[in-house]
């Protein structure tokens, strides 16, 4: 590994997933068959969306932008961590440093807005059904999903470029199984509390807003469903929400673990292991929740295999 002083576009060394394991083997393997099936299940499910007619409504249209985001965001990691695991290697360029900066953030910003507006899908849908066909319409759907990506992508953007021009100096093996924005930010010899501070501030926007504003969104929902008299159309209400709220917990959570409490109280092993679970496994574990908790989706899928 070349070592020097500055910017210069030298490479990195990636030390993977919990260095010093024993049977990573295994472990690998088994990211492999995650990894595997989350592709497949994201795929199907953004193809039964497509070819569905009964599944062409706002709901299932933001559920397949979650799903192409699921695609690409596991896809931003695994590939580059099972490479290097199979080669005997650890090296990554600085470029494809750069890269996984860029679209780890740019996903992860990207899934927050539409996690969000997919609450409010929801909260339209059910505090105001008379109103959802004008106000989710087709273009309305449209709009909200460029801005997801949009959204995203700018803030990927404006991070990766302070990230990657931080002076480097000595080390530059990365303390993580991808090139994750702290934990490159940790190699820099210049004083970056600054910059910490800023993305703070970047989480405030992407992390804790959005979260407080889907559960705003719920506390509405939750109170409408109450007044609703059909113990059916009660059912239908919650069954559709408590996977969306699912899938909340299980995106939010460990990324505002991350980076919304400081760096000192928690260790970089904890940071890896969290980055596993809203990497990796929840993109998993999306398709299965929104296929096994929805009846739309159970029936179209039976009508693709019948």
């Amino acid at each position: 590994m070349v070592r020097g002083n500055g910017t210069s576009p030298v490479g990195f060394s990636l030390l993977g997933l919990f260095p010093g394991l024993m049977h990573v083997g295994f472990l690998i393997c088994t990211i492999l068959l995650i990894y595997v099936v989350a592709i497949t299940g994201n795929t199907i499910l953004v193809l039964l969306l497509s070819l569905d007619p009964q599944l062409h409504s706002p709901m299932y249209f933001l559920l397949s932008q979650l799903s192409l985001m699921d695609i690409s965001l596991i896809s931003t990691t695994v590939p580059k961590m099972l490479n290097n695991f199979f080669s005997g290697t650890s090296d990554i360029s600085y470029i494809g440093c750069g890269t996984q900066v860029y679209f780890h953030s740019a996903l992860g910003g990207s899934e927050c807005i539409l996690l969000t507006l997919m609450a409010y899908d929801r909260y339209v849908a059910i505090c105001n059904p008379l109103r959802y066909v004008v106000i989710m319409n087709p273009q309305v759907c449209l709009q909200m999903a460029i801005v997801s990506w949009l959204g995203g992508a700018l803030n990927a953007f404006i991070q990766t470029t302070y990230t990657m021009n931080f002076p480097r100096c000595g080390s530059r093996e990365v303390h993580h199984f991808f090139c994750e924005l702290q934990a490159v930010l940790k190699l820099s010899c210049k004083d970056t509390s600054a910059y910490e501070k800023v993305v703070f501030v970047i989480g405030v926007v992407f992390l804790l807003t959005p979260f407080g504003l889907i559960l705003a969104s719920y506390i509405f929902i939750f109170l409408s469903v109450l007044h609703l008299k059909s113990f059916k159309a009660r059912n239908k209400a919650l069954a559709t929400c408590s996977s969306h709220l699912m899938v909340v917990f299980l995106y939010f959570g460990p990324t505002m673990f991350i980076y919304m409490i400081p760096s000192a109280l928690h260790t970089s092993e904890q940071d890896e292991a969290l980055s596993v679970f809203y990497t990796i496994l929840t993109p998993m574990l999306n398709p299965l929740i929104y296929s096994l908790r929805n009846k739309e989706v159970r029936e179209a899928l039976k009508n693709v295999l019948g």
